[in-house]
């Protein structure tokens, strides 16, 4: 697969199979009246055609810095004049599978518009206006230290622009509580493939707005969100504890994020039953003084064990320590696995930073990162913790391995993204890191595995839902969304008529015919 991939990756870079760009850039672009700036220089097109998952690039016509959301529209409705022009939104760059790419076509530099998208917090109202090519960790810092509020839904990595999660989902330890991030939007301003500026919520263009949240950029660009916003907490505990049996790690797991009384933030992971510092027991202590010591674990445990990880927020005044226990009294944890600490808010936040900074030191942020990120129901999590966590994972993937459950009756049926059907479902996310220098082989190992979990899912009949997906045909898009196909695809009649948006997720093309 991934040598296929390599090939066109060749086949694109040629400069013999590139079109003239003073023939044809300056053709399509050069009287376009926009307040931002042009670029098809050699690093604009670099940047336009990579991305953090490091497997595919597709070399834009030209990269588009815009200065706001009437320069999209003048972008789009440029598109629109052509037969074939297509135009891709890029936040910070994070697709996994090219999502985010325009072959031959204009990519919207988004985080071009962040100077102009001031960060407007509301304290009556409780909100804070953001532009899309704001990054949440930028939100973070000006909403929790300018005024003390936050908003209320996360990703665990916060160097991603608002349009871009919001176009997705945006999950993590707070969604069994507040949803996904999406769910924290009250109005939004958005630029559709039909080059129109629409502002629409719940009650106003309600159909506009379900379709762009969670519909992977495929009907208008996210230029603004309106999101909700809380009071901040100054500080959290944040703890780990070890299961050695994947139903107690399961059932501990499902009763705090159904229960009336819970930690602030609930997500777990699989670690190897090993002394590997990266897939490992040294993956599990929260502090250099902390230390795992596997004496202590049951006689007899498989390949894998199992982190359950939460937080419990407070303030300064506070004692957390009462709560702690009484939460944790409920669970089934090995009692001699327990590694906490206390951090500020804004710290616990970005506490993904560190490893971001870690692994652009070794060189490994720079290489391919073959993710693999899906919903599994909450009936098929124990065949897939035998089949696929205990067996094909057994060694790890030199990265975290993420599973906890979510709740589906904190998401909305009217937004575009496809669950699975239960109440009740687990993300797994395979956050896969390389050595600094991999061979093709190495990374051809990884999609491979990826595609045998995906294959074991079918085969088995499991109820599941790529999260971020990617596939490369109509037939494997229809199977995702399922039911959902048909509305997905009058969205897309509706508010990108010619098919000119996102044309890296693969969905549609300019020619696409029903």
């Amino acid at each position: 697969m991934l040598a296929c991939l390599v090939e066109r990756f060749v086949a694109e870079n040629d400069t013999d199979s590139i079109p003239d760009p003073e023939k044809n850039v300056d053709g399509v672009l050069k009287d376009l009246n926009i307040e931002g700036s042009i670029d098809y220089g050699v690093t604009a097109i670099s940047l336009g055609s990579t991305d953090f998952g490091g497997l595919y690039s597709e070399k834009p016509l030209a990269v588009i810095r815009t200065a706001g959301a009437d320069d999209v529209v003048r972008v789009i409705r440029r598109a629109l004049e052509s037969p074939t022009l297509t135009v891709a939104a890029r936040g910070n760059g994070h697709s996994i599978n090219g999502q985010a790419m325009a072959h031959h076509g204009l990519v919207i530099d988004m985080k071009s518009m962040s100077h102009n998208n001031t960060i407007n917090v509301n304290v009556n109202s409780m909100y804070v206006d953001v532009g899309g090519g704001e990054l949440w960790s930028d939100v973070l810092k000006h909403c929790v230290s300018e005024y003390a509020l936050a908003p209320k839904s996360w990703t665990d990595y916060l160097h991603l622009t608002v349009g871009g999660t919001l176009s997705n989902a945006g999950v993590s330890g707070q969604t069994f509580r507040f949803g996904p991030q999406t769910s924290t939007v009250t109005e939004l301003e958005v630029v559709t493939g039909n080059g129109e500026i629409i502002v629409c919520s719940n009650s106003q263009n309600s159909q506009l707005f379900f379709s762009v949240l969670g519909g992977l950029g495929q009907f208008g660009i996210i230029t603004r969100a309106r999101l909700l916003l809380q009071p901040a907490p100054d500080m959290v505990r944040w703890i780990r504890v070890v299961y050695s049996e994947f139903d107690e790690f399961t059932h501990d797991a499902e009763l705090l994020i159904t229960s009336q009384e819970s930690f602030d933030y609930v997500e777990g992971f699989v670690f190897v039953n090993c002394d590997d510092p990266i897939n490992g027991w040294l993956s599990v202590p929260l502090d250099s003084n902390q230390a795992f010591d596997p004496t202590h674990l049951p006689k007899k445990t498989g390949p894998v064990l199992y982190c359950l990880e939460v937080a419990l927020h407070y303030n300064n005044h506070d004692d957390p320590f009462m709560m702690v226990q009484k939460l944790l009294g409920k669970l089934r944890y090995l009692k001699h696995f327990r590694f906490e600490i206390d951090l500020t808010y804004m710290n616990f936040l970005s506490r993904v930073d560190h490893v971001e900074e870690a692994a652009r030191g070794s060189g490994i942020w720079a290489t391919p990162h073959p993710w693999l990120n899906m919903f599994v129901s909450k009936k098929d999590i124990n065949a897939f913790n035998r089949i696929v966590f205990q067996n094909i994972l057994k060694k790890g993937v030199n990265g975290p391995i993420l599973t906890y459950p979510l709740l589906r009756s904190k998401w909305d049926n009217r937004w575009s993204v496809a669950l699975p059907k239960n109440e009740m479902f687990y993300l797994v996310a395979l956050l896969r890191f390389t050595h600094a220098h991999p061979t093709e082989s190495e990374i051809n190992q990884m999609v491979a595995q990826n595609e045998e979990i995906v294959q074991t899912c079918i085969k088995n009949g499991f109820d599941f839902k790529m999260y971020l997906p990617h596939y490369n045909s109509t037939v494997e898009w229809k199977r995702h969304f399922g039911e959902q196909w048909g509305r997905f695809v009058n969205r897309k009649r509706q508010f990108d008529p010619k098919y000119v948006l996102a044309p890296g997720q693969k969905i549609f093309t300019r020619n696409h015919q029903f």
